[in-house]
């Protein structure tokens, strides 16, 4: 658990390190950062869904996890959650980024191979390299995040620890499933959803991804299924 303790104080330093510098950018600069950083999204989303060796794959398990996502409601979940939070520390007042905030950076620091593979290698090896590195991505980005989204960049800290938390403990379970060719295929799904939270930065097509996200597990299921038929 070393690692993703790690992980989740980087995040929460990293907003308040943007929180503070934010006060000194002006609106103009900070939409230019929020740019800067929704191209890099986009640019990372696209490097790892082009990794696929089967798009079929990526495409049903975009499909079925959407529909799975939908019936649980996970992105109205989740905006309660950061709706919840926000009045916790709000007192009272508004602050309209809070939600916002707390649901991208949440779904861009658990979405993706560095998440899962750093989790496990965390929970299976006592190895934390890989979540310290993610670690150093996700401060920088928090710093960044927060100074234009605010204080819920710094409350999603609590989705990575019980997110990668609980891929470590049950790592000796998930571990068995993940082949190189499951990886290929997760990171594949997770890029694609890592490329629609940039459009949403860069505000031009805002995508449900909290009900996408089961996408990335049922991709593991497929992968799966079609061992046996190899």
């Amino acid at each position: 658990m070393l690692g993703t303790i790690v992980n989740t104080v980087a995040i929460v330093v990293g907003a308040a390190l943007g929180r503070w510098a934010g006060s000194a950018l002006k609106e103009e600069m900070q939409q230019v950062v929020m740019q800067a950083i929704g191209l890099g999204v986009v640019l990372i989303g696209l490097t790892m869904a082009i990794t696929t060796d089967n798009i079929l794959v990526v495409l049903v398990s975009l499909v079925l996890g959407g529909i799975l996502g939908e019936l649980l409601a996970l992105e109205t979940q989740l905006e309660r959650m950061g709706q919840a939070m926000e009045r916790l520390v709000s007192n009272g007042g508004r602050e309209t980024t809070f939600v916002k905030g707390f649901v991208s950076a949440s779904l861009l620091y658990c979405v993706g191979a560095m998440a899962i593979m750093g989790s496990l290698e965390s929970g299976l090896t006592g190895q934390h390299t890989t979540l310290y590195a993610k670690s150093l991505l996700d401060g920088v980005s928090a710093v960044i995040l927060a100074s234009s989204l605010g204080w819920g960049v710094a409350f999603a800290a609590i989705t990575v620890f019980v997110y990668q938390g609980s891929i470590t403990m049950l790592a000796h379970w998930l571990g068995a499933f993940l082949t190189e060719a499951v990886v290929t295929e997760m990171t594949a799904v997770g890029g694609l959803l890592i490329f629609a939270i940039g459009l949403d930065l860069l505000s031009i097509k805002k995508f449900k991804v909290g009900n996408l996200l089961p996408a990335v597990f049922v991709a593991m299921g497929l992968m799966w299924c079609l061992s046996f038929f190899k």
